[in-house]
């Protein structure tokens, strides 16, 4: 995860959110990295030297490359090791054919939100809980028998 994230920081500066949303794409929308997964590792490339923080805006910290990060990026090893998981994002991507259209992607966008927002709200008394577990279910079965 950490090459692929120098390698989106040498594209432009980026924004955690963004560096999320930068992944999903090349991934092909078949995987969206965590929050939990994403800013630690820029952390951690910050502490290595190889990304800093240009500014804030909003709050948000906005990472950059480093010329020490570059040097990283283009060890011989890196670089086989990028244009590999590369690769792997083409493949899913190109097993997904639908995996550009913008409609599928705000629903399920929608869905994750719902989901989210409403766990945030707090705990789930057990009916809750089982009430949404049944309407996942519902809606994988359908998906399926599409």
């Amino acid at each position: 995860m950490r090459i692929v994230m120098l390698h989106l920081l040498q594209e432009k500066p980026r924004h955690g959110y963004d560096m999320i949303k930068a992944i999903e794409q090349l991934v092909g929308g078949g995987y969206s990295p965590s929050p939990g997964v994403i800013y630690p590792t820029l952390t951690l490339l910050e502490e290595m030297g190889y990304a800093s923080v240009q500014g804030e805006d909003g709050g948000k910290k906005l990472y950059t490359l480093s010329p020490e990060g570059q040097a990283h990026l283009e060890e011989k090893d890196n670089v086989a090791a990028l244009q590999q998981v590369l690769r792997k994002f083409e493949l899913r991507r190109q097993e997904r054919p639908d995996a550009d259209s913008p409609e599928l992607q705000r629903a399920v966008q929608n869905f994750r939100m719902a989901l989210h927002t409403r766990l945030a709200k707090g705990k789930l008394a057990r009916e809750e809980l089982h009430a949404i577990i049944d309407i996942i279910d519902r809606a994988a079965v359908a998906v399926e028998r599409v």
